[in-house]
This record gives C-alpha cells, structure tokens and sequence, in this order.
C-alpha cells in the first residue's frame, strides 16, 4: 500500500448506541470486499473486529477497532467504536481520528441515549455527520417512524440520499434517481430536497440550479463535500448489513459523501491559553513536515505488544524516519509502520497525510503531537465525560499491590475516561468510571491479564469535622513517669470556627514565660496530626481556629512529644464541647432523560436530599434536569438512573461546595465510627 493523495482519502467512524449495528456494518463491509471469506458474527463469537476476548465473551464491544479498504483508488479507514454509554472513552477517542461521524441507529430500537451524545459530541468537535439505519428488514422496523424521530431529535438538514424498496430488499439512490417506488417516502421529492440542500452551499450553483434545473456531476461532488462537511447536509441510508443489501450503495457514498482532509475539519496546534492561544492550522500536504496525534492505545491480544494509533495530519514518515514527541528534544524512531485491522496488523513503507498508522512497542499516550521538529502545543481532542462512578478496591493479597499499580496505570493510558487514586483522606485505592459495567469490564481484564484476584466496593464518601460553638479555656495536663526521665506538659486552648474554606489556624497568645517558646510549635503540630485523624467520626477536620492562651513548663520532664500529646488531646476535649458538625460533599449533577420520566427524577432527586435549580427542554422529546445533591445521595446513581429509566437516561455530575449534615444522618455516621485505637495519654 502506497502512500495515497489527501483528496484520495476519507477516514470515518461508527458510532451509536449499543445493538445499532456498528459492528456488524463493519463485518458486512470486510466480506463484500473479500477480505473475510465468512460474515463475521457479533452473537457466536466469530466477529473480526471484537476479536478481544472481553468482547467475545460478553458478546458486545468492549474497546474501539480499526478497519481500511481501498476502493477505485482512493483510501477509506473506519475506526468502529463501541455503543455502550461505559464505554465512552474509546467512542469519543474515535472521533479525534476522523472527519465524518457515520452515526447508527437500529430500525427496531431507534434513537438511544448514546445516539445523541455521540451525534452532539460529533457536531461539538466540527465534524460531519452522516445516520445510517440499520436492520431495516426486521420484523419489528419501523421505517417511517425512525426517520421521522431523526429528523425531529438531528434537524431538518438530515436528508435520506437512499431509500429502502421491495420490503428492504435493496435500495434506491435518491441523488441519482428522479422517480421510482420505495417503501417510505417519494423518490422524486427526496431527490429534489437533497439537490437544494447540496446547492444552497454555493449562490453560483444554485444559480445554475435553478436556471438548467440540473448540475454537472463534476461540480456537484466538490459541493457535496463542502455541504457535509459543514453541517449543512447529514446524509441518511438504510443497510441491512447481514443481508447485504445496501453495502455497496454505503461504500459508494462513503467516497463520495464522507469529506476528505481536504474539505473536513482542519486541526489546528494550539499554543498558549486562554486569549493569548495561539492557532496554527495544520496543512494536509504530502511534502509538509510530518504531524501526528496519537488517539488509541491498544494491546496485540497474543503477544501483547502495545501499538499506539496515530492520525497523521501533515507530512510523511518512513519506516526508517523520526519524529520528536511534543517538544522531546529526544528524536524517536519507529522502525516499522502499520496498519491495523481488527487484530491483525500489516507492515507499510511510508504513512502520508490522512492516514491512520500504528507503532509497535513506542511509549506513547492518547493526545500526544508527533511531529517532525520538536513543537509545544496541543492539537485539542473531543471533549471527554468526567468519570463519576467510583470504587473502592482491594487485593486479596498484600504482594500484589504494585501489580495492581502497573495495571490500574495501563487501563488509564488506554483509556480516556479511566481514573484511579489513592484517596488522601480515606487511604482507599479507588478506580473511577463511567457506569458499574465500565470497571465490571476493568476488574476482569485485571483478572484475565494480571492473574490478580481484587475485591471492590462502594468508597467511603469524603466528609469533614469541624465546629460551629465555641471552647474556652480548654485544659490538659500530660505526666508521664516509667522511671527515668518524665514527661510533662499542661496546655490551655480556646477553640472556635473559622470561616468556610479558610481551614486550620493556630495562634499563641501565651504571654510571658509560663510554656517555653521552643515548646509552643509542638502544640501546633500534635493538633494538626489530630486535625488528620479527625475525632467525632474520623474525618478531616477543617476550618478551625485554635488559640494557646496558658499552661505549664516542668524545668526537667517537658519535652516536644509531651506536649503534641497534650496539644491534641487538649483539642479534642475543646472539639467535643465545640458543637462539632459533618460537612458533606454536595454535586451539581445534570440529568438528561426522555421527557415522560421528568417527574419521576425529580420526585427521586427531592427523596435524595437533592434540589432541582433548572430544567430545559431538548429536541426529540428529551429533557434536561439541573440539581444540587449530596454526594452521598447519588454515589450509585447510575444504576439508580437506569433503573428508573429503562437504560435511557444519562447524566453528569461535579463537585460544588461543602455543605452541613443534617443531624439524623451525622448521628447515624458518628455512631458507626470506630476508632483504631486508643491515642497515647
């Protein structure tokens, strides 16, 4: 395979919902090219493209695949993304390969919820779109009302260029055709509608439009891609992918609908922030200096073997070039340049502009720039759903900690929408996704890779302590006598709050001599080592203000540690008398739902403690609920959401504020507090 020419090349990715049939368009597409001699099977495990053994199992895609094919000389790469909401990290990873989102929506199911997130996240990053409906021989489709929702829910500009006819047995091309019997819809009319769509582009041509009637084929292509690629046009088509019928017809219009690099977005290397960022655009050309952008990360299931996936944007790169990662003085080397598909993985000479290549065996990370001279900057990716869903983990066996570390560190470079730390606050190791059936998918290949066996559950929720009353003249006295040299410290503290967010303060207002200087900082630390511990219910405690107003020096027996001891036992008796109260992490979260489950979420987010502020209405019957809620409330909501929606809601959440516990709920956290120990008196 040569290097192509830019204008040659269309790069696309199949997104949707789950069960719309990505995958098996790709499989359709493999074996009526001939490159499969059997159609691939999602169900039975025989899938070209699932060929990881998560995928196979659980019989869904679980990770994003790659396939390429050449057609009457120009060059078509598909990188197939996976349906489930879970996995939105390599779907949206998908889109920053790409100039065209070819969006999938099952005739039977319809519109889901990760339709339109993937479509709006498309449209969001300036791609063009295009909606193929699939499955349009099932018993259960409904044609007219799927096209009718896609329209209503995507705009008016989403026009079919075919349409189903003979009960789903092939298909007409409405651009070519002016008449004829389908099964939905009139030929003629369609025809007409998508010729005014693609010429509305240009005043020229729609002038010759409207003066001949007709538009040379010749200037109708270069229009088409411009109004695709603008957003003008979302071309719709109808398949049935395991019949076959309509897989030309989808190929044809891949090439001739699907903008090329040259009329699709343009990415730009951006360098500074803010109103100071500076823009560069990035030119397609094959004599350019090399630019690329790693955007998948993925593991040979063999061999193991990492490969990085690279858009290339400018430039070319042989086997025996170079490049600089970002602004790596370092010059990198990649030896061999492939080309991915499914799991197989062949050798090519050169990678141009418009490629999608891999690397073998490269240290490399999602989002990364390589280039040909080292550049600072970013090329800016799709904007990524911030993980909500957290667990707790444990291994059943201490040794396995660091195992568990180099795992956790590579499903994160793989995937953009999985996090995990150790909690500073609760000491809990915690892995963070977007639902139960992301990390379900995560603790098996921890499992099936690591041979480590873990156990998870629901992470402690990040309370804090701390006082709204106030404690004066708090005394303690600390002697210590084992024979030898004693300890001895008395210390007198007045406690109060501090205003929100203004945390820990310590004032000494000993006046004269009665503790000695040298000893007055370690009142200060053993109260912040309490302050860690917390002392009503083993939280944090913040926002305090401590004051050393008195207390006693023996000439002999007092020392540092007797008095950190004294300080922070004093502190405690001070907090207890103090009113002490909990704080609690409080979200802004935002439900999107259909509208008929309006009322119910608000009824359950007023039952969570929570405070719907706003509700807007979206197109295609869908509705937006924005509230404030306890972290507490909705640390499991997404199984919650699904429950009470069928699978059709989503939502996104992030922290607002600290706000106070109500006293029900801090008796019930104070009461199941137990300490690990009684402190040294």
């Amino acid at each position: 395979m040569g290097v192509h020419q830019v204008a040659e090349m269309h790069n696309v990715a199949f997104v949707g919902h789950a069960a719309a049939g990505k995958t098996t368009l790709g499989e359709a597409i493999l074996h009526k090219l001939g490159v499969t001699s059997r159609l691939g099977n999602v169900d039975d495990g025989t899938s070209v493209l699932d060929f990881d053994d998560e995928s196979r199992e659980r019989r869904h895609s679980t990770d994003s695949s790659l396939l390429h094919f050449e057609r009457d000389g120009k060059l078509v790469n598909i990188v197939v993304a996976p349906g489930m909401p879970d996995y939105a990290g390599p779907a949206i990873s998908a889109l920053a390969a790409v100039e065209t989102a070819i969006v999938c929506v099952s005739a039977v199911n319809g519109i889901g919820v990760n339709t339109r997130r993937m479509f709006n996240a498309a449209r969001d990053f300036g791609l063009a779109r295009m909606i193929v409906i699939t499955k349009i021989d099932h018993e259960n489709a409904n044609l007219d009302e799927v096209l009718a929702s896609i329209r209503d829910t995507f705009g008016a500009e989403c026009h079919p260029i075919n349409l189903p006819a003979d009960s789903g047995k092939r298909v007409i091309d409405v651009l070519t055709a002016e008449d004829g019997k389908a099964d939905i819809l009139d030929v003629k009319k369609c025809h007409t509608e998508l010729l005014d769509s693609i010429v509305e582009i240009d005043d020229s041509l729609m002038e010759e439009y409207m003066g001949t009637g007709t538009i040379p084929p010749e200037k109708l292509e270069p229009a088409i891609g411009a109004a695709v690629g603008s957003g003008h046009l979302v071309p719709v088509l109808f398949v049935n992918s395991k019949g076959g019928v309509g897989i030309d017809e989808f190929l044809e219009a891949l090439t001739l609908f699907a903008p090329s690099p040259v009329y699709g977005k343009r990415r730009e290397i951006v360098r500074g922030e803010g109103e100071n960022a500076v823009r560069t655009p990035i030119e397609p050309k094959l004599d350019g200096p090399f630019i690329a952008q790693v955007v998948k990360l993925t593991s040979d299931p063999k061999s193991n073997i990492k490969y990085a996936v690279a858009r290339v944007y400018s430039g070319t790169l042989k086997g025996d070039g170079a490049f600089h990662v970002g602004d790596d003085r370092k010059a990198t080397r990649p030896g061999h340049i492939f080309k991915l598909r499914g799991a197989e993985h062949h050798e090519i000479p050169a990678a141009g502009p418009g490629d999608i290549v891999a690397f073998a065996k490269l240290d490399l990370h999602i989002g990364q720039i390589l280039d040909t001279d080292a550049v600072e900057g970013t090329i800016p990716m799709p904007r990524f759903p911030t993980p909500m869903f957290s667990r707790a983990i444990e291994s059943k066996s201490r040794g396995d900690i660091d195992k568990i570390g180099a795992a956790l560190r590579r499903f994160e470079e793989e995937d953009p929408c999985f996090r995990s730390h150790r909690d500073a606050q609760t000491h809990e190791l915690v892995i963070e996704g977007m639902g139960d059936l992301h990390l379900a998918v995560v603790r098996s290949k921890i499992k099936r890779m690591y041979k480590l066996d873990i156990e998870t559950h629901a992470p402690k929720i990040p309370y804090r302590e701390t006082v709204v009353g106030v404690a004066k003249g708090v005394e303690y006295t600390h002697k210590k006598q084992s024979g030898g040299a004693g300890q001895y410290a008395r210390v007198f503290i007045d406690l109060e709050p501090n205003e929100r967010g203004a945390g820990y303060e310590f004032q000494d207002k000993i006046f004269g001599g009665v503790i000695d200087q040298a000893f007055r900082p370690s009142v200060d630390k053993g109260i912040r080592e309490q302050l860690k511990k917390g002392v009503i219910a083993g939280y944090p405690v913040v926002d305090v203000k401590v004051s050393l107003v008195d207390g006693k020096t023996h000439p002999v027996d007092s020392k540092d540690i007797a008095f950190q001891i004294a300080g922070r036992q004093a502190f405690k008796k001070a907090f207890a008398t103090a009113k002490p109260i909990l704080l609690e992490p409080v979200v802004n979260i935002e439900v999107n739902v259909p509208a008929q489950f309006v009322g119910d979420i608000a009824r359950d987010i007023a039952g969570k403690r929570g405070q719907v502020v706003g509700q807007d209405v979206l197109p295609g019957n869908q509705a937006v609920l924005k509230a404030s809620v306890p972290l507490a409330e909705v640390a499991n909501y997404s199984s919650q959401l699904k429950s009470v929606t069928g699978g059709q809601g989503s939502f996104s959440m992030e922290l607002s504020h600290y706000d106070i516990v109500p006293p029900m709920v801090q008796q019930q956290i104070v009461a199941s507090y137990k300490p690990h120990g009684e402190e040294e008196e």
